[in-house]
């Protein structure tokens, strides 16, 4: 029996965060509705302010369940963990229908939340506008009228088994029927992103707030050497570098004359000329100034206006003279900040010129190869704090608010946000993980067992290993088989074009040129390295072109896992180069490899974990890595276990997916105490 199932239940909000999970304190399940395909659906109360719990519900919920074949749910995962967390049983395979209208999508964005999907595929749904009325009226889900609730919960039964049928039929279908084997890989590691998250990851509170504090000293210093040399580059102008049009001021020397008419002086794909000539139009440069006592307040920045009697206002009146900061800021003859030039009409914003990461790195690397070394290292510091704020917001903030009273984190993985299918996070995400085995947030992490230890397997090189096999390039054959140092061969080649550079320096470019990173910013030596590249792995730069060409003629790109890529508005230019080229480079290998390979990998861990009858679980993945929680006991086991799948990853790809790997696939495995604190396991 192919059944669809969906669960009503509470939503606490703590600290502006919503807590939709089974594992915060006093979240309840109201609900659940089921409805066997082609039948007649039941609703089943367990918390409900108005009627009393359906007698022998918790029996009726897993009889339901014992009969299934095929659980179909709208983000199914969510479901799981509710029915499991309130102790019903099912291990049985799921069908999302969220998640397989995201791979459906191939790539392209649109809407996948229950209304949306119906609405596209007509099938019956019931608006919701009255229970959002609810909600904004403080209403919990168990207080909303029970006839209500589950009425709505009825429509949204029916709404997902239509939605299902509609998507069965379209998998039948010629044009979709290639889709159907990476939907069923999608639906499998659903369930183990869900056991995943039901483990939970143990946090110790204490090491986080010792992060904390490391990071906020490290800004404050931050701050005050930044603000140091921006006086030096703006003189007495006040500057907040949170302002993006204050910081472009600072990088770029100039402003909008008028904010509206450069806005709308920039368009598309308009010639490196044209946009030369729209900023000679609409900015004027910046000098720096010197602050000079305003005469109309005397610096106080207000003053009191005297009444027809010659008393004065209670009320200070701001001063238009200054604008209440009581100096006027003379300009002198030197012109301000780094005096940097954009480079094309992709730089321009709203309020000048953007000022984002990816800007100011190309920027940092521009400055450093002009031999302007302050400039270089300010840059680098304005990325950092960046980064910094970024931390404490996303990580340590975002584990305090979601990190349960026991300590525990319940890491949530998405597999349909991302355009190429690989894992996002959420509550926090911590997906946006620096790469590399130094970041401090990791030792915050330890074993939930007394004892216990962390352990991460990392694939190695996975992205450039994937690409060899989807390229069939010898020369990444040859190298990988060999064990060749590709990151020293990197630093040499940059180091005899004339920048000295180092294996770790040099790391951030090996691979960048798989994905079409390249132009403005780099250095001479940089690009010919990017150059040297191409023309070393002759097989990539074939297969680019066919993948172009696919694009052009077809308006999509597919990979052997039967995944596929749309790119409807593909063009050929006038110089050869084709529009999306960057995607269609980038797509294939990074779906290929962390949306096919690592789920495939995950799955065979969990379920050989399981299989064996342990503790011991995935509680993690980021980027092309597998976190697992050892119990102390098991540490020989879980040894053996991830040895075994080692030493057969070539087989379960070619296996599942059909494809020739003559580049082997392997994870080196470290182990600790701490998630940061790692030695290799061997």
């Amino acid at each position: 029996m192919i059944l669809i199932l969906d669960v009503e239940n509470t939503v606490t909000n703590k600290d502006g965060k919503k807590h939709l999970d089974p594992f915060e304190p006093g979240n309840t399940l109201v609900m659940v509705g089921v409805l066997p395909v082609g039948g007649e659906h039941e609703i089943i109360t367990f918390d409900h302010s108005q009627v009393q719990p359906t007698e022998n519900g918790r029996n009726r919920v897993q009889e339901w369940l014992d009969k299934t074949t095929m659980l179909v749910g709208h983000n199914i995962s969510h479901d799981l963990l509710w029915l499991w967390e309130s102790g019903f049983k099912y291990d049985g395979p799921v069908f999302d229908t969220m998640l397989a209208e995201y791979v459906l999508q191939r790539g392209q964005n649109a809407s996948l939340d229950l209304g949306s999907v119906a609405e596209r595929y007509e099938c019956e749904y019931k608006k919701q506008d009255t229970l959002h009325a609810y909600f904004k009226q403080g209403y919990s889900t168990r207080d909303i009228p029970h006839d209500e609730l589950s009425d709505y919960l009825r429509h949204d039964l029916l709404a997902t088994e239509g939605i299902f049928q509609k998507i069965q039929s379209r998998l039948s279908s010629v044009s979709d029927e290639g889709l159907r084997p990476t939907i069923e890989l999608t639906n499998e590691v659903t369930v183990v992103l869900a056991r995943m998250y039901q483990n939970g990851f143990k946090v110790d509170q204490s090491k986080l707030e010792h992060v904390r504090t490391e990071f906020e000293t490290e800004k404050a210093e931050l701050e005050r050497s930044i603000n140091e040399y921006v006086r030096t580059l703006m003189g007495d102008t006040p500057i907040n570098l949170n302002s993006p049009e204050q910081l472009s001021w600072v990088v770029f020397s100039r402003k909008p004359i008028d904010k509206n008419r450069w806005a709308a002086a920039i368009t598309p794909y308009m010639t490196d000329q044209d946009f030369k000539l729209a900023v000679k139009q609409h900015f004027t440069t910046l000098y720096k100034t010197k602050a000079v006592q305003c005469p109309t307040c005397k610096g106080k920045g207000s003053f009191f206006k005297e009444k027809k009697d010659g008393g004065l206002f209670k009320k200070a009146t701001k001063c238009t003279q200054c604008n209440g900061t009581g100096f006027e800021y003379h300009p002198t003859r030197e012109v301000a900040g780094l005096k940097f030039t954009p480079p094309n009409e992709k730089w321009a914003s709203a309020n000048g010129f953007g000022t984002s990461k990816g800007n100011l790195e190309i920027l940092e690397r521009v400055a450093a190869g002009k031999g302007m070394q302050e400039a270089s290292e300010f840059l680098g510091k304005l990325r950092r704090l960046s980064a910094l704020d970024s931390y404490l917001t996303n990580f340590v903030d975002g584990i305090s608010a979601f990190v349960k009273p026991d300590g525990m984190l319940h890491v949530r993985l998405n597999q349909h946000i991302t355009a190429t299918g690989r894992f996002s996070g959420s509550n926090p995400n911590l997906q946006n993980m620096p790469r590399g085995s130094t970041f401090p947030v990791k030792k915050v992490f330890i074993s939930k067992w007394e004892g216990g230890y962390v352990s991460e397997w990392d694939f190695a090189q996975l992205e450039f290993r994937v690409a060899g096999i989807l390229s069939d390039d010898e020369q990444i054959k040859k190298e990988v088989k060999e064990g060749f140092d590709v990151h020293s061969y990197t630093a040499k080649i940059i180091t005899e074009a004339g920048q000295p550079t180092t294996r770790q320096v040099a790391k951030m470019h090996t691979f960048a040129p798989l994905y079409g990173a390249s132009g403005y910013g780099r250095t001479p030596a940089e690009a010919a390295y990017y150059s040297h590249f191409m023309e070393k792995y002759q097989g990539i730069s074939k297969w680019h072109n066919t993948l172009a060409k696919q694009a052009v003629n077809y308006g999509y790109i597919s990979t052997p896992s039967g995944r596929e890529f749309a790119f409807p508005d593909t063009k050929r230019k006038r110089d050869g180069s084709v529009t999306n080229f960057t995607q269609i480079k980038n797509y294939p290998v990074q779906s290929f490899a962390t949306a096919d390979i690592v789920p495939l990998v995950l799955i065979e861990v969990h379920e050989s974990l399981t299989a064996a009858g342990l503790q011991s679980g995935v509680v993690n993945s980021v980027h092309d890595s597998v976190v697992i929680d050892v119990h102390p006991d098991e540490k020989d086991k879980v040894k053996g276990i991830m040895d075994s799948i080692n030493g057969k990853v070539n087989l379960l790809v070619e296996n599942r997916f059909g494809v020739k790997t003559d580049v082997p696939i392997i994870m080196e495995g470290g182990i600790g105490k701490t998630w940061l604190d790692q030695e290799d396991w061997i």
